[in-house]
């Protein structure tokens, strides 16, 4: 049987650091998503489907907003939730 003073040994003594992680997710993934943005992009372009391809950029751009826009995640979730009566 384990004793109490093993198991306060045994936590963890800080918390984990995640300041940059957003920073670091975001210069990890958006080079990435630019490039599958430009292949498909040029992809809808060269099979003439215009009408796709228009509708592919703008929710491109509404993702791209969405995830580069610094608090926008904030805002809408506040937005949402005081639309729903949530507060």
């Amino acid at each position: 049987m384990m004793s109490v003073s093993l198991i306060v040994a045994a936590a963890p003594q800080a918390a984990i650091n995640t300041k940059g992680l957003v920073d670091y997710l975001q210069s990890l993934f958006g080079p990435l998503f630019l490039g599958i943005v430009g292949i498909v992009a040029l992809f809808f372009l060269f099979t003439r489907e215009i009408t796709r391809f228009v509708q592919f950029m703008v929710l491109a751009v509404a993702i791209a907003v969405v995830f580069y826009t610094p608090g926008i995640v904030q805002t809408l979730a506040k937005g949402i939730a005081n639309a729903l009566g949530v507060h």
